[in-house]
């Protein structure tokens, strides 16, 4: 694409900094394939290179060269601090994990420069929270009242565990940076330079181009596939923007509608299986679900989200009258074989096919880049020695503010960690929250946007699910243990675990009773004693899917942030395509992505991601329907012009449709739904005038 083209062109010209890009990409690839360095030094080697890759790429163009020159002795500093104490890290254990003064000044440095580094390439939130964090548990954590008073450790203590210990900048979080997350950020950067999203983009023209809505079933399908190789929203839209958005300008899409399908849709790629923005390894790697279950489960609500942004094109293209361009077109079987297609799919079929025989998410990405490169040679854009480099070179950039944040996000992490102030705060939603699910989701969804304003999704999400995961997986169990009790399926132990802990002696709980008298006994069980009780009387199956279900509401509603004004950088970036104003288009790409905040409730209240398709597949239609519902309130739009009174009982059947209820509710809703679209098509309630569409349906 000729954006992607720009891009590493004008890496070449920066030749130091593309080639230490390329050389940072290719030992991420060494170590990561062949284990030839381990413990904590991939970590290190991933903080060293992207320093002075931070360095290089940002900060402002008219930047003088002696702060150029500053910044290049904060990178040094930073390197020579962080080898001398992993160089000295067996004589820390030796004097009884003591620090010596230089031990002292290279951990001050090396997290001042850390902090630096991330407010150059991400802003200021970030550093800010973490000097509350490191203060809370040095210092004024000792003068708060209640459940948030915290002794405080030694700053010695502090300095050693922020550092060496499992959830410091060198722990976990940072193993996933420079593991399986650069991986396939590079694996993004291969498909891109080979072509793949060229030919994405001539698919989507090809498939869909003929329907109503065309252009923007064009954005829709191109951004999907293309969000789910490139890891970024904001990358998306700013690649494949470029060629959808005029052409749904030119079909006669406004502007700002225009903007917000393809920041909609972009946004949707990071949701779309196999590679979820590398969200899936995340996401696998916190819970210890395998990466195979995860994405498996996730295919149905990802389609979900597309489906709805789908219903809105077409919906708007039928109210403006668009119709489709009949053109004698080549069939998509030709476009892959003259676009190079394979240069996509073979790698994406390896991909996939490895993972599930069982290779590591690492390994696997490995031999996905070689594929790409191989595959290349199957199309009209064969990768040689340049193009390779270029793509090296891509991902190491793309890769720049991801990894220095997760590193330094490894400092909040390890206060949370240390002080268990995360079981606080899950303590207290559910507290605010008052049992109520639907209350907790909200308050997630809040600090998620708000996070989400200074953070990458996959930042965002690691943020919120080390404080709000473990409140959420309590909360559905909860209600699990509600429907148990009215049910009368309670197993006898956690009846008498029940009885014992919350004395409840007056009701017969083997018995099915009434939702009211079953949330009421669940209420009055003392809160620090509950978790003992779920433990008991919920089965571990469920208890997983539960984990596994508020993981996933915490990962879409880190989305939020990319469509949802004030700040919205994919909306925004899509407007500046458009010529349009920005808030405008961010209000259509949040109207767009409703399915953003609607299908996190099915997690929650149904069992849409327990991986039994029987359940999972009426979910799926009836949602569908609700959705589509939905799409033609906010258009005002079904087969013609909706009458308001028809808008309301159309919401109405939306809810129906969705809400967790019997399942004759939903088949009657389905009914009132097509016998709505019956009437609505057959003119009745349809004023005339400039309003009523002559579209065929």
């Amino acid at each position: 694409m000729q954006e992607s083209a720009a891009e590493w062109m004008l890496l070449r010209r920066h030749r130091v900094l593309y080639a230490w890009a390329g050389l940072v990409a290719v030992v991420h690839i060494l170590f990561n394939m062949t284990g030839w360095i381990s413990g904590f030094w991939p970590n290190v080697i991933h903080f060293i290179g992207f320093s002075w890759l931070c360095v290089g790429w940002y900060g402002s163009t008219d930047e003088s060269r002696k702060m150029k020159a500053i910044y290049c002795g904060l990178a040094l500093a930073s390197t020579l601090s962080v080898l001398w104490l992993f160089l000295s890290e067996d004589a820390i254990y030796a004097r009884g994990i003591h620090l010596s003064v230089y031990d002292w000044i290279a951990g001050l440095v090396l997290i001042a420069v850390a902090l630096e580094l991330t407010r150059r390439t991400a802003g200021w939130l970030i550093p800010a929270i973490i000097l509350v964090a490191l203060g809370y548990v040095a210092w004024w954590g000792q003068y708060l009242p209640g459940v948030f008073r915290f002794s405080g450790l030694s700053l010695e203590t502090i300095l050693f565990r922020s550092i060496f210990g499992d959830d410091g900048m060198f722990g976990s979080i940072a193993s996933i940076s420079s593991s399986f997350f650069m991986m396939f950020i590079i694996f993004g950067a291969f498909l891109v330079r080979s072509g793949a999203g060229d030919f994405i983009i001539e698919l989507a023209k090809r498939s869909a181009g003929k329907l109503h809505g065309g252009p923007g079933l064009i954005a829709v399908i191109s951004s999907g596939l293309t969000g789910t190789i490139s890891g970024s929203a904001v990358a998306n839209t700013a690649s494949t923007g470029v060629i959808t958005i005029p052409l749904m300008k030119k079909a006669g899409y406004d502007a700002r509608f225009a903007a917000g399908v393809e920041a909609a849709a972009s946004t949707g790629g990071q949701l779309m299986p196999p590679i979820m923005g590398a969200g899936a390894f995340v996401m696998a790697n916190y819970t210890q679900i395998p990466y195979t279950q995860i994405v498996i489960v996730a295919f149905l609500p990802a389609l979900l989200y597309f489906l709805t942004i789908a219903a809105f094109v077409r919906l708007q293209a039928k109210k403006s009258g668009i119709i489709p361009e009949i053109e004698k077109d080549p069939t998509p079987l030709l476009v892959m074989m003259k676009q190079g297609g394979f240069s996509f799919l073979v790698p994406i079929a390896l991909l996939i096919g490895l993972l599930i025989y069982g290779l590591s998410p690492t390994y696997s990405a490995g031999f996905a880049i070689l594929a790409v490169i191989v595959s290349s040679w199957l199309s009209p854009n064969p990768m040689g020695p340049r193009a390779v480099m270029d793509a090296l070179a891509l991902g190491s950039k793309n890769m720049v503010m991801t990894a220095l944040l997760l590193i330094t996000i490894g400092l909040i992490v390890n206060v949370v960690a240390t002080t268990g102030i995360g079981n606080t705060f899950s303590f207290m939603i559910v507290q605010w929250a008052g049992g109520q699910l639907w209350i907790a989701i909200v308050l997630i969804a809040l600090a998620s946007l708000i996070l989400g304003m200074g953070l990458p999704v996959t930042a965002a999400y690691i943020m919120v699910a080390t404080i709000a995961a473990p409140a959420l997986q309590q909360l559905i169990m909860q209600n699990n243990l509600v429907e148990l009790l009215i049910q009368g399926s309670l197993p006898e132990a956690a009846q008498v675990t029940l009885q014992f802990v919350g004395n409840i002696t007056d009701v017969n709980l083997a018995a099915p009773m009434s939702p009211e008298l079953a949330a009421d006994i669940v209420g009055r069980l003392p809160r620090d004693l509950l978790p003992t009780v779920l433990d008991v009387a919920i089965d571990p199956t469920v208890a997983t899917l539960a984990l596994l279900s508020a993981h996933m509401i915490i990962f879409w509603l880190s989305q939020d942030s990319n469509v949802t004004p004030p700040v919205c950088l994919t909306a925004f970036t899509a407007a500046a395509i458009a010529k349009t104003e920005p808030m405008p288009a961010g209000l259509s790409a949040w109207k767009l992505a409703k399915a953003l905040y609607v299908v996190p409730f099915l997690f929650a209240y149904t069992p849409f991601l327990s991986g039994n398709w029987g359940e999972a597949i009426p979910i799926f239609i009836f949602a569908a329907a609700a959705l589509y519902a939905m799409a033609a309130v906010f258009t005002g739009w079904l087969s013609q012009y909706l009458v308001l009174p028809l808008r309301l009982v159309l919401a109405v059947i939306a809810v129906l449709l969705i809400w967790p209820t019997a399942l004759y509710i939903h088949l009657g809703a389905l009914a009132a739904l097509i016998g709505l679209w019956w009437i609505n098509r057959r003119g009745i309630l349809v004023p005339n005038g400039p309003n009523r569409s002559t579209a065929s349906d």
